[in-house]
């Protein structure tokens, strides 16, 4: 009985046309589409990290011809959240945003423009050494973050275009 409901699952799931977005490997579609996306500087310790991980992701299918440009402005802030009865700060919040813009450099058509953000708790001890130690592992994890989020949706952009331009 388990057996034949798992075989009408994968039926099921065969048949809804789900497909792996990197089907192929290296030699697919969408990873040819980031491998031509060509990353300009991003000003900044944040700009050079999200740049770096975008560099790393966007060049796993090898080197290409760039046909895109993607346009990243970053916004890197701390805030403190708690404050002790002494007026010292004993928790901080990074606060990582990303404002992006695909363009196509043959047409200069802006294909994706989006925003993406994430944030990241830190305790402020009483060692400086320790707290600014925090802070900067956070915003690597942070520009590591919004640099996967960036990929999957301009992913799924190049994926989508290129099904239209198929379907035409």
């Amino acid at each position: 009985m388990r057996l034949a409901g798992l075989f009408a699952a994968l039926l099921a799931l065969a048949g809804c046309g789900l497909q792996p977005m990197y089907a192929g490997g290296s030699s697919a579609g969408v990873a040819q589409g980031l491998a031509a996306i060509d990353v300009p500087a991003i000003p900044g310790r944040a700009g050079w990290l999200v740049r770096n991980a975008l560099v790393d992701r966007f060049g796993a299918a090898g080197e290409a011809a760039p046909a895109y440009r993607l346009d990243v402005r970053l916004d890197d802030s701390l805030q403190a959240l708690g404050v002790l009865n002494d007026d010292t700060i004993s928790r901080e919040r990074r606060i990582l945003r990303a404002r992006y813009q695909l363009v196509d450099l043959a047409s200069g058509e802006i294909l994706l423009d989006a925003t993406d953000g994430f944030d990241s708790g830190i305790d402020v001890v009483s060692s400086e050494y320790a707290t600014i130690a925090a802070e900067q592992t956070a915003l690597e994890d942070l520009a590591r973050e919004i640099a996967d989020r960036m990929t999957t949706r301009i992913a799924l952009s190049l994926r989508s275009q290129a099904e239209g331009a198929a379907g035409q």
